[in-house]
């Protein structure tokens, strides 16, 4: 039997030879789905270049700068992020990526707005998280002006000029917190509502809909000032000392942001009576999975791991091709609701 030659493959792809000559040598650029289209048909009758084939389908596609700033290296759980990131750009088919990983251990905006900037040289099109400040604002206008598109991460920012933003519905994570909270306690008590910065748009957004849900259905409980960790575990730990010693109405801790650790730190120093406080969070580190498998924790309502940095990449590589910047594109992933029965290890 004669092997199959490229015009036999140009017909069962449906395609015209010169078509399958461009992937195989590599001459010109087809879009991916014709691609696919001439490989499956290789596979089909056993076209014996299938091999070179697949290089040259890869060779095809759009090669794409993706950069991700974060911030905390020293965390966990941002660890977990920039893993998961990588992860989303090497399973994407469509395009090859090459993905840049950046921490930002410094979270003033002067330092943030310095490294959007720097990266902003090589990279076609920027994923950040960082607190909303005017001055990582202007570096997301002078990208944009330059052509590089940035995209809000975890929690939004008031930049007009970026391109979009991939997150969690903040205002139903903050009243599903004061749903556990308040459902879960044994009596009304005090409550205190923790955040990271009053600058992280996700954490103020949580925080309000927390203050929101006691207020029309746990008037009981009295939800106090919000208390700033600064993302900090040693500062969560001492405020959660603090108040086990100063608060015997002590009934709930809203941990919305950084520090969960020293939360669980505090907690696991107190004696047996104490358990009565019911801590929900929104992270999902070892750390948080350990105190969820202690039963210290009651919920964590956190940003999934996997179809967040999914829903990124798709949306980087969209704003790059896209040429209308006045629109912002916004993505709302649903938030997983982890428990100490449903959590696993």
């Amino acid at each position: 039997m004669n092997r199959p030659t490229i015009a036999d493959l140009a017909k069962a792809a449906g395609v015209s030879v010169s078509t399958v000559n461009r992937l195989l040598h590599g001459t010109g650029t087809l879009r991916p789905q014709t691609a696919d289209l001439i490989l499956s048909a290789a596979q089909q009758i056993g076209f014996r270049s299938s091999g070179p084939l697949h290089e040259r389908r890869r060779d095809n596609l759009p090669h794409r700068h993706l950069s991700f700033l974060m911030q905390q290296s020293h965390r966990p759980l941002c660890r977990i992020r920039a893993e998961a990131l990588l992860g989303a750009c090497a399973r994407r088919t469509d395009a090859v990526i090459e993905p840049y990983v950046l921490f930002e251990d410094d979270p003033s905006p002067e330092a943030v707005a310095a490294s959007l900037l720097k990266i902003g040289g090589s990279a076609d099109a920027i994923a950040v998280i960082s607190a909303d400040h005017p001055l990582v604002g202007q570096a997301i206008d002078e990208l944009r002006v330059k052509g590089v598109p940035v995209i809000a991460y975890v929690t939004d920012l008031s930049a007009a000029s970026r391109a979009g933003f991939v997150g969690t519905d903040n205002w139903k994570a903050g009243r599903t917190a004061a749903w556990f909270i308040s459902q879960t306690s044994g009596r009304p008590g005090k409550v205190f509502p923790l955040i990271g910065s009053n600058r992280y748009q996700f954490q103020n957004i949580s925080d309000a809909s927390f203050r929101s849900y006691m207020r029309e259905h746990a008037p009981e409980f009295h939800v106090s000032e919000t208390l700033v960790t600064h993302e900090a575990p040693k500062n969560a730990y001492a405020i959660v000392r603090r108040l086990i010693a100063e608060e015997p109405e002590l009934m709930g801790i809203f941990v919305n942001g950084g520090g969960i650790s020293g939360v669980l730190r505090a907690m696991r120093e107190l004696a047996v009576e104490h358990c009565k406080i019911r801590v929900v969070c929104r992270d999902i580190g070892p750390e948080t999975r350990k105190g969820l498998s202690e039963g210290l924790i009651t919920a964590s309502l956190c940003h999934p791991v996997d179809r967040m940095p999914e829903e990124l990449v798709d949306m980087m590589l969209r704003m790059i091709e896209r040429t209308d910047t006045r629109l912002i594109e916004q993505r709302s992933v649903p938030f997983e609701i982890l428990t100490p029965e449903s959590i696993w290890t």
